[in-house]
């Protein structure tokens, strides 16, 4: 859990946050939450993000991987999916989690993936799909975005480090 590691971005990205002086990695992290879960998002993009979660530290009493653990993995991938899509002007905030459980996991890392359903101008519809080391579907979720001007997000900062009216 306390091992470094360098999400990948496409290099437009990267740019585009660069030239407002942005550290992409630390922007689209997987937040406080994520960290203390162990997640780790290895690859960024609105078309696609991946990331992983320990299933030690994040079960239920049952020893099972505990279903808001899925959840924080689902919604941390979807999340930084939809900013990716909204762009440096835009916030994301979730307003739609829908997940279904098809099987426990009890040991090892568990993958998710999230894609795209949809990728409009004011929203943006992910499903992500969680497994386990073996391949096997342990959980699929579906998240919506509401994509916010920063201007209209008053009391967040956007990613250039202004502070909206």
């Amino acid at each position: 859990m306390g091992e470094q590691h360098t999400t990948k971005f496409p290099q437009e990205v990267i740019d585009e946050y660069a030239a407002l002086g942005v550290d992409l990695p630390a922007l689209f992290s997987a937040g406080n939450l994520g960290r203390r879960m162990g997640v780790q998002i290895l690859e960024a993009a609105a078309d696609r993000v991946v990331g992983t979660m320990p299933v030690e530290g994040n079960t239920q009493p049952y020893g099972l991987l505990h279903g808001g653990a899925s959840a924080v993995l689902a919604e941390t991938l979807g999340s930084v999916g939809s900013m990716l899509h909204g762009g440096s002007k835009k916030i994301a905030v979730g307003v739609d989690l829908n997940c279904t459980h098809h099987r426990g996991a009890r040991s090892g890392l568990v993958t998710g993936v999230a894609t795209p359903v949809h990728r409009g101008r004011s929203t943006a519809t992910y499903e992500i799909v969680i497994s386990d080391e073996d391949g096997k579907r342990v959980c699929t979720a579906r998240l919506t975005c509401l994509l916010r001007p920063v201007d209209a997000m008053p009391g967040i900062e956007g990613p250039d480090g202004g502070s909206p009216a």
